[in-house]
């Protein structure tokens, strides 16, 4: 999807720079940065790279890294990501993907106003943690309805929930991956279906009261309870 709405921002009628993913013979291949190397980053990479793109992903973290040099070899560049380095690199980009996720908590802004700034005009980008508050600091949630504003001359793409653009096929994905986590908690109780699965039990935020996700109990400045505490 970030993809799909990038490509679609870069065109000049909307915004953008003019310009194609794949380029032409002769021409240079868009530019596209993404943050974030997990399951949002990597799939656009994969997206962006079947495009003819040239793609650089940056990520903290260097097993995530290593992952996706694996995944892709020579296909993408991988870069951990400081501050200096992508900004840098932000002053050419034609498509930046914002994928950071921290789970039950606010994203970090890893994109200032001023990094926007010098920004080429026409640039797009794509924050798809807009749901957790944006990693850019010129974010604000659209709509699907208007889905696009343009901010220092950078056309910004920040829809909440943007696979709702795709309600069918992204409600097929979503029960897939939940499907197996809604039987165990029918066949085991909640209780044992989280003792079974620690991947389950990480996913309790609160329980009587007590909230057991740190991002959460952080965000809100509350104790933080370990989940493991509440099964008795």
């Amino acid at each position: 999807m970030s993809i799909q709405a990038g490509a679609a921002c870069l065109e000049k009628v909307r915004g953008g720079r003019g310009i194609l993913l794949g380029g032409m013979p002769g021409v240079e291949p868009v530019k596209v940065i993404i943050l974030g190397g997990g399951v949002v980053g990597s799939n656009a990479a994969l997206m962006a790279i079947g495009l003819g793109a040239a793609v650089v992903v940056y990520d903290r973290s260097i097993d995530v890294l290593r992952g996706l040099v694996h995944n892709f070899g020579t296909r993408i560049k991988t870069a951990f990501a400081t501050q200096l380095a992508i900004e840098e690199n932000l002053r050419t980009a034609d498509l930046v993907i914002g994928g950071v996720l921290v789970p039950g908590a606010a994203a970090p802004k890893l994109v200032s106003e001023e990094m926007v700034k010098g920004m080429q005009p026409g640039a797009v980008v794509v924050d798809v943690s807009i749901d957790q508050g944006g990693c850019f600091e010129t974010s604000h949630p659209t709509t699907h309805a208007e889905p696009t504003y343009v901010e220092h001359d950078v056309v910004h793409y920040c829809v909440a929930n943007m696979p709702g653009a795709v309600a069918r096929t992204s409600t097929f994905a979503l029960t897939n991956a939940t499907l197996p986590y809604v039987l165990a908690l029918a066949d085991k109780g909640w209780r044992k279906a989280l003792a079974d699965d620690e991947h389950l039990l990480a996913g309790l935020n609160v329980h009587e009261g007590k909230v057991t996700c740190h991002g959460v109990a952080e965000a809100l400045g509350l104790q933080f309870v370990a989940p493991e505490s509440v099964l008795g």
